[in-house]
């Protein structure tokens, strides 16, 4: 099913608004302003079910500056602004539900400074993560952050990205150190400075991180960064059932095993993987996992490793010693969402995720299985097992209402069983448009208010990002 495109039904001072904005910024930016269908709807391209929002144009900026003019142009107006690294987030946040100008930060892509002795780097937000590792593979460096895209790193920090290495690395608010932002008026603010620690009045780079372009827009970020482990193991390892692989996983950390990535697939992706991807594994639960360290290390961890999964029935572990099989296997679980496609032809795949207390992974994916086989959904099941992160990458007639009622009906569920126990509707997704209803939900009435008078604060017009977060 082509994607749908909403139309929006405006007021004429509306539309004014909006032909004033794009008159003016047309001539700072000639044709780095484009009005033309397609590039606005690329702008709005989303994976979900929800219907394309395209913006009314579409500004190329090379600078902060650029950025600059445009906020300005907008807040005179009040016409809204949408942020767009490289389109990869996964629930419409960067739709323009309300129109408005997308302002593309693809081509501020420079890394400005990389500060070897002090691990630390200072980049523009349209740099990607495989660039920036690109770019400091010689200095023995790498930034570890993965969600598998090869998202904007602007783009991470705004929806407060993570991945597969977050169980060792942390996520993106662990990893940003500091940030340059462009706020609702113009103006433009440094978060923070580069040092690892300050007690220096309000931690204005974590409250940027993650507000999905809803208080501000990133031109700059200082980044921390990790030395490339001496020795790297990774492999993959088997189990009877879903909830004994949850359980390995719960022992392993609470253990205090030092795991640099710990995934899991359940038996249906692993069949999607294997076809798609040439891989041979048993069609069982499985976990891919992957040490970081000294050459001993590694091989201390791997062995515990080892011995708490034969606990729980599983095994053998099948090693990938060379670097081309541990690429092959990681590319193969990055490749997961497309690797579930073929499951159901002429599906939508919709992918949702959820975080819970690792003491409660395994009843929780137990659970959400259950309801899968019960309600006759296709959904494979993949996730960041280590921090109690999951996902599921359900296939949908979107021809058919009752399908689509029944697996909106299964994430309601999912979503509502991850709050119960204590747990997030998204760990890593974000909240956009998709997950809004469920704000309250999580965060309770008044934290909301105190959400909305930070909004107020700073974007008293409600020009960035409308639409989105807060319900």
């Amino acid at each position: 099913m082509a994607e749908q495109v909403a139309e929006r039904i405006r007021t004429g001072g509306e539309v004014e608004a909006v032909a004033q904005v794009i008159a003016s910024l047309a001539k700072h930016f000639g044709d780095r302003l484009v009005t033309g269908r397609a590039v606005r709807e690329q702008h709005a391209n989303s994976v979900t079910w929800l219907p394309n929002e395209a913006p009314d144009a579409v500004v190329f900026a090379e600078s902060t500056q650029d950025v600059q003019i445009t906020v300005r142009a907008c807040a005179e107006h009040g016409v809204p602004v949408v942020a767009f690294g490289t389109g990869s987030s996964l629930e419409g946040q960067i739709n323009a539900p309300e129109g408005g100008i997308s302002i593309d930060l693809s081509r501020m892509n420079r890394v400005l400074a990389v500060n070897t002795e002090d691990l630390d780097c200072v980049i523009e937000p349209g740099v990607t993560r495989k660039q920036l590792n690109e770019h400091l593979r010689d200095a023995g460096l790498f930034f570890p952050i993965d969600p598998g895209a090869d998202a904007s790193l602007g783009g991470m920090a705004s929806t407060r990205a993570s991945g597969t290495n977050a169980v060792r690395y942390g996520t993106m608010k662990d990893n940003v150190i500091a940030m340059t932002v462009v706020l609702a008026n113009g103006e433009v603010i440094s978060t923070g400075s580069r040092a690892r620690k300050s007690s220096s009045g309000y931690d204005l780079t974590r409250l940027f991180v993650g507000a999905e372009g809803t208080l501000g827009i990133i031109t700059e970020l200082t980044l921390k960064l990790s030395g490339i482990p001496e020795a790297i193991s990774a492999g993959v390892c088997a189990f009877p059932t879903i909830r004994s692989a949850c359980d390995a996983v719960i022992l392993t950390i609470q253990s205090g095993l030092p795991v640099a990535r710990i995934e899991l697939l359940d038996e249906v992706q692993v069949k999607a993987c294997n076809a798609y991807s040439k891989l041979d594994l048993a069609e069982q639960p499985t976990l891919f996992v992957e040490f970081h360290g000294t050459e001993a290390g590694v091989a201390e961890q791997a062995a515990r490793f080892g011995e708490i999964a034969a606990e729980y029935g599983g095994g053998p572990f099948v090693w990938a010693t060379r670097p081309e099989e541990r690429s092959k296997l990681w590319q193969a679980r990055h490749d997961a969402y497309w690797a579930s496609l073929p499951l159901r032809p002429g599906a939508r795949a919709i992918a949702t995720d959820v975080c819970v207390p690792i003491s409660r992974l395994a009843e929780c994916v137990d659970e959400t299985k259950r309801d899968i086989e019960e309600m006759g959904l296709i959904a494979p099941i993949v996730g960041h097992v280590g921090d109690g992160n999951f996902h599921t990458v359900t296939l949908v007639d979107m021809e058919d209402p009752q399908d689509i009622a029944r697996v909106k009906d299964f994430m309601s569920r999912m979503v509502k069983r991850a709050l119960a126990m204590g747990g997030t509707a998204t760990g890593e997704h974000g909240v956009g448009q998709g997950k809004r209803k469920y704000m309250e939900a999580e965060h309770g009435t008044a934290a909301l208010d105190a959400m909305r008078a930070i909004k107020a604060a700073l974007d008293p017009k409600g020009i960035f990002n409308p639409g989105k977060i807060l319900p």
